[in-house]
């Protein structure tokens, strides 16, 4: 793959019909990517990764906590996990969406 164009609403869809949380939209060797979505009061069941990953908040409100790190993230945030840290958002105040980014690709 050389190119890939996406737009967040289609991918958005897609998972919805899945019925998943996570989203996978692009998946090369260097890297991976995905649109993770909680709900509002939901729950994050994610263990930690082997990769290093970089989340973007497209929208909602919660609290995310990484080791001694806790804090409240919102639209615009961007968090960097580095691989096998231990870490969740919580106190999903509304519908949460994110891009993750894993580098390497999410094995």
């Amino acid at each position: 793959m050389k190119v890939l164009i996406a737009k967040v609403a289609e991918i958005n869809q897609q998972r919805a019909e899945s019925g998943k949380l996570y989203r996978e939209f692009l998946h090369v060797p260097a890297m991976s990517a995905g649109l993770y979505v909680l709900p509002g009061g939901g729950t994050d069941p994610q263990k930690p990764h082997h990769e290093d990953e970089i989340y973007y908040v497209i929208r909602g409100n919660a609290r995310f906590q990484a080791g001694s790190e806790d804090r409240e993230v919102s639209a615009g945030s961007v968090i960097f996990v580095a691989a096998e840290v231990e870490h969740r958002f919580y106190e999903v105040a509304e519908e949460l969406a994110l891009l993750v980014f894993f580098a390497p690709a999410e094995s």
